[in-house]
């Protein structure tokens, strides 16, 4: 049985109120809903294979060409409209808000990268933004204060469609506020304060409930298991781990999807809502490409972009180098090119014996050989600090093995770092062990001691579950040693003295 046709099956799920006796088109309703997730400040169209693809201007196109079409419809964005273009940065997101206004989602919930620019601004931003964005469970500690509205309802074609925004600790690594604000730990938590909202709307002839999450599909599958079906919650629409679906994934009878990332592609759901029942009759859904074949652009909104476009390169033209070929970073969980260059150019400019960089610290998937400043600081828009620590052999194993546990490599739940050159890795992914693990072309010994390079972010989450789960205190120097205050100043001294530099995919991570 497909999943359309144990939607159909369904009889009386998750009633909020008595079935009366109504008509079939009194009771089934029908609903689109377009949905995003990390749109990163994917602003522009890009050129591929001569067609054009993504960009805001064709999102908007679309998302008003189904506007018209189809007349109940709501879009919605699933966190992370921030971050990942100067465009975004240059703007503290101000530029961004001003674009999602033209864009006009009608509701939108937080990510991680919307506290990038500090909590204060983030609240500025939301007064700017002339569309509802939701949260449950961000908060100030003492006095316990929820910044954000938890919920919308929003009333269309006869129903009443509950929506409620969800992020979970794990997100907010990068926010530090002196311990003044908080989130809900973990999804048993997040799981908890759903139920709280809905059994608060109980009352509220609700028809559908959405939950718009920002904490990566595998914590949504785990938090729809965790869901009393009596909630009435129906759909999870994600957004964090940039999961890319060939249809939705259904647990505890709930409709769970993400849309992957950037502005290439959009979600769409077709539903029919049983509203004697308030659940999901039957449904049809589908990720569709931004492209300009079927996707009119918004010219209006691009003269907003070229705008702001134009104030950046004036700024950022500056050119550094060129590359001998176009470098790509296609998946933040393996080896890459412009991984293992960020990771070399560091290395070399700090002396450190072995440097590891964040994969999710690069934010472009592929850059051009003529390489700008502007460029690179949309590779690397997060600056830090970087620090040395000595890490021993065994040490180096033991946190690695733990990086490539199987549900980060396999479900990306998990930070992932590039290395620099110098260390060779094969892991045999059935066996979970390492069949080598070289440094210098030589087996790497366990009392033999690195000088590894780390950046400050990583550092301070280096005992988490989902960075390292190792004690700083087994380290001989766990506060490290400062070697930069600031990893951006190195790679542009570092690019702008290079002479035609170059990178390739070395063999330095194999996973078989």
């Amino acid at each position: 049985m497909d999943n359309e046709e144990r939607y159909r099956s369904l009889t009386a799920l998750r009633s909020l109120r008595p079935l009366c006796q109504t008509s079939s088109e009194e009771r089934y309703r029908t609903l689109t809903i377009l949905h995003s997730n990390d749109l990163h400040g994917d602003f522009l169209a890009e050129n591929v294979d001569e067609n054009l693809i993504g960009g805001i201007s064709m999102l908007s196109g679309y998302v008003s060409k189904i506007r018209a079409e189809v007349p109940h419809t709501l879009y919605c964005i699933s966190g992370d409209m921030l971050q990942g273009s100067l465009i975004d940065s240059e703007f503290k997101g101000i530029s961004t808000i001003e674009i999602m206004n033209i864009l006009c989602p009608d509701v939108v919930s937080l990510g991680n990268h919307e506290t990038d620019y500090g909590i204060a601004h983030l609240l500025f931003l939301e007064r700017c933004a002339k569309f509802p964005i939701v949260n449950a469970n961000l908060f100030i500690k003492s006095p316990y204060t929820r910044l954000f509205n938890s919920h919308k309802i929003i009333k269309i074609n006869g129903m009443q469609v509950l929506f409620i925004g969800i992020i979970t600790k794990e997100v907010m690594d990068n926010i530090q506020l002196d311990n003044l604000l908080g989130s809900l730990i973990d999804v048993e938590d997040a799981a908890r304060e759903v139920g709280a909202i809905c059994n608060a709307y109980r009352g509220v002839d609700i028809d559908l409930t959405v939950l718009l999450t920002h904490i990566g599909f595998e914590d949504d599958k785990r938090l729809a298991a965790l869901l009393d079906p009596d909630w009435g919650v129906d759909l999870i629409i994600g957004g964090h781990s940039h999961t890319v679906l060939e249809k939705p994934e259904v647990v505890n009878d709930i409709l769970i999807t993400q849309a992957g990332v950037g502005t290439v592609q959009i979600g769409r759901f077709d539903l029919v809502v049983d509203t004697d029942t308030n659940s999901v009759h039957s449904y049809e859904w589908e990720l569709v490409p931004i492209d300009d074949t079927h996707c009119p652009r918004d010219e209006q909104l691009e003269e907003i972009i070229s705008k702001f476009k134009k104030r950046i390169d004036e700024k950022y033209d500056r050119v550094l180098c060129k590359f001998r070929t176009p470098l790509t970073h296609p998946n933040r969980y393996m080896e890459t090119e412009l991984g293992n260059l960020m990771a070399d150019a560091l290395r070399d400019s700090l002396g450190v014996d072995l440097m590891m960089v964040g994969s999710g610290s690069i934010r472009k998937q592929k850059i051009d050989p003529i390489f700008t400043f502007g460029n690179l600081l949309e590779v690397m828009p997060y600056d830090d600090r970087i620090l040395s620590l000595k890490i021993s052999g065994a040490q180096l194993r033991r946190m690695l093995l733990h990086m490539l546990r199987e549900e980060a490599i396999g479900g990306g739940e998990g930070e992932f770092f590039q290395f620099s050159r110098g260390l060779e890795m094969v892991y045999d992914r059935s066996a979970k062990r390492f069949e080598r693990f070289d440094f210098n072309c030589r087996p790497l010994d366990d009392d033999t001691v690195l000088c590894v390079g780390l950046q400050e972010f990583h550092l301070k989450n280096f005992e988490k579950e989902n960075f390292f789960n190792m004690p700083l205190s087994e380290l001989t120097d766990g506060k490290g040693t400062v070697v930069t205050a600031s990893l951006l100043d190195v790679l542009e001294e570092y690019f702008d003295r290079a002479e035609h530099p170059n990178a390739e995919i070395e063999g330095r991570l194999m996973i078989k």
